[in-house]
């Protein structure tokens, strides 16, 4: 009865602390420090999973940090396919019905929970001097948010279950904090963000593109983008229902996120209804043409849905002078277009196929007298 009176204390402590937070900062770091203390860590982290580009951002390091690491890091991120607890465990347990449940990694592998071994992990473990850790996911609105992570020095006590099923408590209350926080960046997330699937949405694309194509002008950097056509979906609408469409966009969301992560500082979008995009800006057109392809072998690989169309325009690609961002989105449009037409499982990649690439053709052909395929054409 005294521990869980200890652990009651703890936990009003922590939700205290946080409510006491003026500032995102202050809340994290009140996160971050209460777990510890709850924990007996010696060390802990709070980051956030940053679905648009496919990442896991350290927002706060408390207690015995390692040299390489700072309380409030500016670049701390590591992509989230080296992460797949976070788009697999931390997805689908509670889509299937089950909980977020926390678990525990020792520097020799999994311990409590059984996620997964996870080298990354391990391996941070045995660099930091750290003997164990528990990883609980924040679970925010029904979706993963991010993750909350507590540390032993090696020679101390490994957590047991105990300690993951209070770390799961733990989370919880975090989450509550972080929600009142985020409350303050509520105006611009909507403006942004993706509701459904948490990706950035046209509104974004729009003006990160502007942005990249400003400095392909300006410095020669190379601008890539992926356009792809979800298959299927009116059918799995149709057939079994709107929730059921709804899981396969959001599950589709995770594997474009993942995909993009393995392409550094990838934006990741939803563009409204079945209309996915990457926007690569600086990785060269071989490497964004390689994970596009890895896109649609994953999406194929997908229970629901028929797969993917997907298309690739590349700055460095030879499509002509790239001035306008309007005519890079039409370049991947028309190779969507015909990846859907002719039903390729791989990506067509505009510019490709020669002097008269037929891509690259349907792209600059004049419009058509009715309204275009989509708005983003007549938007300049």
């Amino acid at each position: 009865m005294g521990g869980d009176d200890v652990r009651l204390r703890a936990v009003v402590a922590l939700a205290q602390g946080m409510a006491a937070a003026h500032a995102p900062r202050e809340s994290w770091r009140a996160a971050a420090a209460g777990a510890c203390r709850a924990l007996g860590g010696s060390f802990a982290a709070l980051s956030v999973w940053e679905r648009e580009l496919g990442r896991l951002r350290v927002l706060a390091n408390v207690g015995d940090r390692a040299g390489d690491e700072e309380e409030f890091p500016e670049d701390e991120a590591y992509p989230v396919h080296q992460f797949p607890e976070i788009t697999e465990f931390l997805h689908e347990r509670w889509v299937g019905g089950g909980g977020p449940n926390a678990w525990v990694e020792t520097a020799d592998g999994p311990a409590a929970g059984h996620a997964g071994y996870c080298h990354q992990r391990v391996a941070a473990l045995r660099r930091r001097g750290r003997g164990c850790c528990v990883v609980a996911p924040i679970v925010m609105h029904g979706r993963a948010w991010g993750e909350l992570y507590v540390a032993r020095p090696a020679g101390a006590p490994v957590f047991d279950r105990a300690d993951a099923d209070f770390a799961t408590v733990l989370a919880s209350v975090v989450a509550a904090g972080i929600a009142q926080t985020e409350r303050l960046e509520e105006a611009r997330r909507l403006a942004f963000t993706d509701a459904l699937t948490g990706l950035a949405n046209r509104r974004a694309v729009d003006m990160r593109l502007d942005e990249a194509i400003e400095r392909h002008r300006a410095e020669g950097v190379v601008v890539s983008l992926v356009v792809c056509d979800l298959n299927g979906l009116k059918r799995v609408n149709d057939t079994r229902g709107h929730a059921v469409g709804d899981r396969l966009l959001e599950r589709f969301g995770s594997v474009l996120s993942l995909c993009g992560a393995m392409l550094p500082g990838t934006l990741a979008a939803r563009l409204g209804g079945d209309e996915f995009c990457l926007l690569a800006v600086g990785p060269a057109a071989d490497e964004v043409v390689r994970v596009a392809d890895e896109l649609c072998r994953r999406a194929a690989e997908l229970e629901l849905g028929e797969g993917v169309a997907c298309g690739v325009a590349s700055t460095e690609d030879p499509l002509g002078p790239v001035r306008s961002a309007r005519r890079l989105f039409r370049l991947a449009d028309a190779a969507q277009y015909r990846a859907k037409a002719v039903r390729s499982a791989k990506p067509v990649v505009a510019g490709r196929e020669g002097p008269d690439d037929p891509v690259v053709r349907l792209a600059d052909a004049p419009p058509p007298a009715a309204a275009e395929r989509r708005r983003f054409r007549g938007r300049r």
